[in-house]
């Protein structure tokens, strides 16, 4: 769901986007699978440096074939089991195969970055003997809840990397538990400021803003985001709750948000869904301080900061006029950010729709990787199999990314002249792609193509699986040709 139209605050759409595309940050993405996997892998500490070498090795193995299998992926026997020794050592885990990644992630120039922070199920089946899993779903499955924050543009789609993670182990909760008994234990609403604490300040000259759905609505969570000095946008997902209105006046969010004025309007483009079509829904928004008062009943963090009622800003976005038996469209958004004009709601809505891209990611970890079908037999394996394919799971979305973030910008700036030119030598429209310089643009579409796009006018953008698809194909033939050119 995206703006399309002028607001009546004044602010155009379309303006913002271009203005806001020419200031993004670009990032070159390194094509040698080799080079990429050294700058990942290269200074995981494994306490044995051949591990980190084996496990580079192993980077660079599943990177040219992520949805396969390790006996697949791996080139031969000795490899695979090579493999295997590596996940089943002691020192290979899940944080010290992806904390080098995360670190890297946060170490970007100064600026203001989104933090899109979500839990997804990774869910390996319930007939599978695999030690130590834990339930999921509704306890019909086995696996394990992996909490991630992906570090993105604020001006783009441009996806820098993963910026801190964590693995948690659902529980049963006791039958007839209160709310006394259960804040006094560990609980699963406990991922979201565990993953804000391990990532931490943003350094010097730096803003970074936690984006988070209504799991998030909690007030710990706002507390996590104040100690690490920190900004968030939340959607609400406690629409009644009590809040501190202007004039220290205590009332519902609902009764508040019922006295905001109309600060503006715009038009949702939505995307067909199943049984739902495309449509155009007109929404308006409006926006106002409060304070959040700290919970009647505390958890033992929350006592031990004692903290004052926190001062944040709310953005309500609600469509209008909506057609007959369509779900109407509302985002009620809890924020850190100062929200004075239409121009500032506008921006932290467009926060909240780069939400999508951790979905995406989510796709590339189950889907492009296949990370539930891996047949490891211990949960320990399979963390720190997790822990690669996370990181893989980055390449592929960037991939996408790069085709839509700076379009117009010459490819031979992000991509080896190599590249282009073998690409060039495999399409069958060669005169096309020499009529004029390649841009980013060109270079991905051309590439999904080689990958299975169609093209057509009706197709859209190619998504991260074509363009993946011509990325492998094409690869084989630049090591092909580079082979052939060493043993001449």
């Amino acid at each position: 769901m995206r703006p399309s139209h002028e607001g009546v605050g004044g602010w155009d759409f379309r303006t913002r986007c271009k203005t806001l595309c020419m200031e993004a940050i670009s990032v070159t993405l390194t094509m040698d699978t080799q080079v990429w996997a050294e700058e990942q892998f290269g200074k995981c500490e494994l306490k044995d440096k051949r591990r980190t070498r084996r496990l580079t090795r192993l980077a660079d193995e599943v990177l040219h074939h992520p949805a396969g299998s390790l006996p697949e992926q791996t080139t031969s026997m000795a490899d695979l089991k090579a493999a295997y020794r590596l996940f089943d050592c002691t020192d290979v885990t899940f944080e010290r195969i992806a904390g080098p990644h995360w670190k890297q992630t946060r170490q970007q120039p100064p600026g203001r970055y989104l933090l899109l922070d979500d839990t997804t199920e990774v869910e390996f089946g319930i007939h599978r003997e695999i030690f130590g899993l834990g339930p999921t779903g509704n306890g019909g499955g086995r696996g394990f809840l992996l909490h991630s924050a992906l570090m993105v543009s604020t001006q783009s789609e441009e996806i820098f990397g993963l910026a801190g993670q964590k693995i948690w182990y659902r529980k049963c909760a006791p039958k007839k538990e209160n709310t006394t008994q259960r804040l006094a234990r560990k609980r699963e609403s406990e991922l979201w400021g565990q993953v804000i604490d391990r990532i931490g300040r943003p350094p010097e000259g730096s803003q970074w803003v936690h984006v988070m759905d209504r799991g998030a609505d909690n007030f710990e969570v706002y507390c996590h985001c104040r100690e690490q000095r920190t900004d968030w946008v939340v959607r609400v997902t406690q629409k009644d709750r009590k809040i501190i209105a202007p004039q220290q006046k205590e009332m519902p969010l609902s009764d508040y948000l019922g006295m905001l004025p109309l600060a503006g309007a715009y038009e949702l483009s939505l995307r067909a869904r199943p049984q739902h079509p495309a449509r155009t829904a007109k929404v308006e928004v409006r926006f106002g301080p409060l304070w959040m008062p700290p919970p009647k009943q505390k958890s033992r963090y929350v006592k031990k900061l004692a903290p004052a009622p926190i001062p944040m800003w709310v953005v309500h976005v609600l469509e209008v006029d909506a057609p007959q038996g369509v779900e109407v469209i509302e985002w009620i958004l809890l924020t850190s950010l100062s929200v004075e004009s239409f121009k500032d709601a506008w921006l932290v809505i467009g926060y909240y729709e780069k939400r999508w891209l951790i979905e995406e990611w989510h796709k590339a970890l189950k889907t492009g990787c296949r990370v539930e079908h891996r047949q490891l037999k211990t949960a320990k394996r399979l963390e720190a199999l997790t822990g690669l394919l996370s990181v893989v799971s980055v390449r592929l979305l960037q991939l996408k990314s790069a085709a839509r973030t700076m379009p117009d910008r010459p490819a031979h700036e992000v991509v080896p002249e190599r590249w282009i030119a073998m690409l060039q030598a495999v399409r069958k429209n060669k005169k096309l792609l020499r009529a004029a310089p390649m841009t980013v643009g060109d270079f991905y579409r051309q590439l999904a193509m080689f990958g299975g796009f169609l093209g057509r006018k009706s197709d859209g953008e190619p998504g991260w699986i074509t363009i993946w698809r011509g990325w492998q194909k094409l690869y084989l033939l630049v090591r092909g040709a580079e082979l052939a050119q060493r043993t001449q």
